[in-house]
């Protein structure tokens, strides 16, 4: 059974930055898509970047220019870049792999982003 953990949420002020960490536990494998998706209080869940394994990403209009989605395959860790961060950043950030290897999505227990005005 392979894992992923986030790490790196937390509070930031408005304008600040975070880096956001989804390991797992388990290599990725030769193909993969990895992706980042969030869930504000009362609001329905949202995509927000993916990378998959030929390093082609996307991004939620919201994070275009803000957020930055990275991959290192060899430490089974896909990252999210976070800059000029806003209030309505604010929510659960859940990372998810589809992968070649494993039977349906994995996902994240999920990692609090908490943004201050």
């Amino acid at each position: 059974q392979v894992r992923l953990v986030e790490s790196g949420g937390g509070l930031a002020q408005s304008g600040g930055s975070l880096r956001l960490s989804c390991a797992a536990s388990k290599t990725f494998g030769n193909r993969y898509l990895l992706e980042w998706y969030r869930q504000a209080p009362e609001k329905q869940r949202e995509s927000v970047a993916n990378i998959n394994y030929n390093s082609r990403t996307q991004y939620a209009d919201f994070a275009k220019g803000r957020f930055t989605v990275s991959v290192d395959s060899a430490e089974n860790a896909v990252y999210l870049q976070m800059t000029n961060l806003k209030p309505e950043d604010t929510a659960v950030y859940h990372c998810k792999m589809d992968s070649a290897l494993y039977p349906g999505p994995i996902w994240g227990q999920g990692i609090q982003v908490l943004v201050s005005s």
